[in-house]
């Protein structure tokens, strides 16, 4: 099954391409069909798919259909059946109203590849139109005297059916005195005549009434008649005579009106009114009549209307002379219209593509179209060409049709339309032209990738910015059009690359920055944006996108020394210091850039304002005068770290300076003020788990031993005492640890004191400033300007201690006498000037 049908497909194509071929070198077969005229609408002509042995299938694909000859489409061509029909009910006498034949041309045509198949369809004339005279009346008025077998012409019947159908046969009423003669001219058309047949007597009888019937030869068939009066009158000798049987005369056909065609003249001897002849067109037709015009007097046929070659190539008139006594006598003209190229070529557009792609290969068909001039010989010869430099050529195809076709590549971007001037021209003496303008619209192909208007696009952005904020935009243009042209936007992804808190739009191309970014922790970073079009297969190109992140002043000064969290920095300036003394250095960071992180440096409050000064850009803080006696000698300085952003920010250094004559008045001027009243915390702390502790042991002791816990109790109360007294003690290890503060390493010293001058040579102070355990190292920015002990219970339970010196080495003291009263290698470390404090033993 699969076999046989194979083999009949090939068949129907081998069939189909071998009557291509014969189609296309051969000019096409004529189709011949008839059709009887006044058919109903739609009414079936012939079977174009069966006749030209082509599929249904084929119908639709290669878009055939049917163009008729003129500018009226008579036929309709179904693709689906392949049935031909007419469009309208055709009237043939309407169509062909001078011809005995008439056929109609049409062409079929067939689109890839195109052909061009030539039909004919014959409009067969019925029998729907009756003899018609042109006078309901004829008037004869004949001399009583007029001899047997006299003449007298009468008006021809007209029928506008064509054969058999047409006029045939005229019938005359029964009389005494005429019957009717029938006679046929050169050209075939028949004529009649009255012919006397026994003598008039006017007194006998004036007038006659005779009834002429004209009848058709259709089936069934139609007539018409008119009423022939016949009036007698008086003898009358002569008759009017023409000078030609025949008058022939040449026109052109654009004559004016008014222009004289010819004159006849009939001459009568009579007398009087007998001899006064006078003119009249008889026998003539309709048309001609239109045309011309006959002076009745003079016999002077003028042009009365516009004549037409291409309508009628020439006009037949018959002319009756009658005198006054009633004779008369007849004449032929006849009319010859001459040809002048006064009609100018007619273009008319059978097929035309409307879009054609711009990637169409060269010689690819635009439009079909046909030439018509209803002049003849050159003045109805034709050639056309287009105007302009256009990348399209006109090729002739046969019976006068032309293909207009690509000559050379195209390129919508460059050209998107054309309107394409076809000009007509005929080869007459004076030429004529007609011009024809087709539109065709170059349709777009995907042939043009985006194009960014940068390579790089650099923006800037805020930090801390507010989530989703637009930027910027890219953009990109395609200079195609439609979908081909429609531009997306999107990141390229890097793998392997974490994404950036960025977006772009779709469709227009903005970029927003999805959270608030950080100055300090990303400053710029660089994506990559794609653009792609909506063509098919889309085109894309790509754009580098750099963001760069500009710094606010959104970080405050931070403080690395002395430490934020200390309530006080402490230093100590000798009374000897002069004016720029260092006493210590403020120092700052600003994690900002810019000017947000430049940092200046000012004196915001001091005990004695007029005694220290800071550097603007280094934080130093020196005297700003030498130390006098009269200054207090404790001075609390506050030193102010401020950026320059916009607001700026600050941040406020408290410094704690004792100004100190020696050793001991170091630990003087940093101890407890009792005046002040001021504990400090670590103290309070200390004592009050002390009381708690020593009230439990009360209520303990009281309810178990009442009598025996107060003997215990002076007991433990002289064991502490005595403990006291024998314990040394315990100062940091290393006096490196508590350099944190601004002075030099040559003001740092070591002092030894011996085990049994504790109580005889140094007193205990309440401290200064928090105790820290001996060995803990300082923290960041932290400064450390005393000593604390190491076991508190030792020193009374008051935490660390200040100890400032009461007795004095002797001058002669060496290294080993130091050493020798430092048994435990006990060391201890003070900021003091060896110049004040010659005593201390330099390491």
């Amino acid at each position: 099954m699969v076999r046989g049908r194979r083999s009949g497909d090939t068949k129907r194509q081998v069939i189909l391409f071998i009557l291509c071929i014969c189609v296309s070198q051969s000019g096409a077969e004529t189709l011949r069909y008839s059709l009887p005229e006044e058919m109903e609408r739609d009414s079936f002509v012939a079977n174009i798919a069966k006749d030209l042995g082509v599929p249904l299938s084929q119908l639709a694909a290669r878009k055939a259909r049917v163009v008729s000859g003129g500018n009226e489409q008579l036929f309709r061509l179904n693709q689906n059946t392949g049935i031909l029909t007419a469009r309208e009910s055709l009237d043939r006498e309407e169509i062909c109203p001078q011809s005995d034949t008439c056929t109609l041309v049409f062409k079929i045509f067939f689109e890839n590849p195109l052909q061009l198949i030539r039909g004919e369809v014959e409009v067969r004339d019925v029998n729907d139109n009756s003899p018609v005279f042109p006078e309901k009346e004829m008037v004869l008025e004949i001399l009583e005297t007029a001899s047997p077998g006299s003449r007298f012409p009468l008006e021809s019947a007209q029928d506008k059916d064509v054969g058999i159908n047409g006029l045939q046969n005229y019938s005359l009423e029964p009389n005494p005195h005429f019957s009717l003669a029938i006679g046929t001219a050169k050209d075939g058309v028949k004529y009649l005549e009255l012919v006397l047949q026994s003598q008039l007597d006017r007194e006998e009888k004036g007038e006659l009434n005779l009834l002429l019937t004209a009848t058709d030869g259709g089936s069934p068939p139609r007539s018409g008649t008119a009423q022939v009066r016949i009036v007698v009158l008086d003898a009358n000798d002569n008759i009017p005579v023409f000078e030609r049987e025949t008058y022939e005369v040449r026109l052109a056909e654009n004559s004016p009106l008014e222009q004289l065609v010819v004159r006849v003249t009939a001459a009568d001897p009579d007398e009087g009114s007998n001899g006064e002849v006078r003119y009249a067109f008889t026998q003539t037709p309709e048309r001609s009549r239109q045309l011309f015009q006959l002076n009745p007097t003079t016999g002077e046929i003028r042009v009365a209307g516009k004549l037409d070659f291409e309508e009628a190539k020439s006009h037949k008139m018959v002319v009756k002379a009658t005198d006054g006594a009633g004779l008369s006598a007849h004449c032929k003209v006849q009319v010859e219209v001459l040809d002048v190229n006064d009609n100018a070529p007619e273009i008319a557009l059978t097929s035309l593509t409307a879009s054609i792609a711009e990637d169409a290969p060269p010689r690819t068909v635009v439009a079909l179209f046909s030439v018509r001039d209803r002049d003849s010989g050159d003045n109805g010869r034709t050639e056309c060409s287009i105007d302009g430099d256009l990348p399209f050529s006109l090729t002739p195809t046969f019976d006068n049709y032309y293909e207009l076709r690509t000559s050379a590549a195209l390129d919508r971007e460059r050209t998107a339309e054309y309107n394409i001037t076809i000009t007509a021209t005929d080869w007459g003496t004076k030429r004529l032209s007609s011009q024809e303008i087709i539109f065709v619209q170059i349709s777009d192909v995907n042939d043009n990738a985006p194009t960014f208007t940068q390579e790089v696009y650099t923006m800037s952005v805020a930090e801390n910015n507010s989530p989703m904020l637009r930027i910027g935009s890219v953009k990109a243009t395609d200079d195609d059009t439609g979908e081909n042209a429609r531009v997306n936007y999107a990141l390229v992804r890097q793998e392997g690359k974490e994404q950036p808190e960025i977006s772009v739009n779709a469709e227009n191309g903005d970029v927003y920055i999805l959270r608030p970014l950080d100055y300090e922790k990303v400053r710029a970073f660089e994506v990559t944006v794609r653009a792609a079009d909506g063509g098919s297969p889309p085109l894309s190109a790509q754009a580098v996108l750099r963001v760069l992140v500009r710094d606010e002043n959104d970080n405050a000064p931070v403080l690395l020394h002395p430490p934020p969290d200390s309530s006080a920095a402490g230093e100590l300036v000798p009374r000897w210091a002069p004016s720029g003394y260092l006493v210590a250095k403020v120092v700052a960071v600003d994690a900002d850039a810019g000017q947000n992180a430049w940092l200046s440096y000012e004196l915001a409050k001091a005990t004695e304002p007029a005694l220290f000064r800071v550097g603007l850009h280094s934080g130093e803080v020196r005297t700003a005068r030498a130390v006098t006696e009269r200054d207090a000698a404790r001075q609390k300085l506050i030193v102010l770290v401020r950026d320059r952003g916009q607001p700026p920010r600050s941040a406020t250094a408290t410094l704690a300076v004792a100004l100190v004559d020696d050793f001991s008045d170091a630990f003087h001027q940093l101890g407890h003020d009792p005046a002040g009243g001021q504990l400090p915390q670590v103290a309070e702390e200390e004592m009050l788990t002390t009381y708690l502790i020593a009230s439990l042991c009360c209520v303990s002791s009281l309810f178990v031993f009442l009598a025996t816990a107060v003997a215990a109790l002076v007991v433990k109360v002289r064991r502490a005492r005595r403990n006291e007294t024998e314990t040394l003690p315990t100062f940091p290890t290393s006096a490196t640890e508590s350099t944190a503060g601004s002075l030099p390493r040559s003001f740092v010293y070591d002092v030894c004191f011996a085990a049994g001058t504790v109580n005889s040579e140094f007193r205990f102070l309440r401290p200064l400033f928090p105790c820290f355990p001996a060995g803990l190292p300082p923290g960041p920015g932290e400064q450390r300007s005393s000593v604390c002990s190491q076991d508190a219970a030792t020193l009374g339970g008051e935490g660390g201690w200040i100890v400032q010196g009461s007795a004095p080495l002797p001058e002669d003291a060496g290294p080993r006498a130091a050493d020798a009263v430092c048994p435990a290698n006990r060391e201890l470390e003070l900021n003091v000037s060896s110049e004040q404090n010659p005593w201390l033993a330099h390491q």
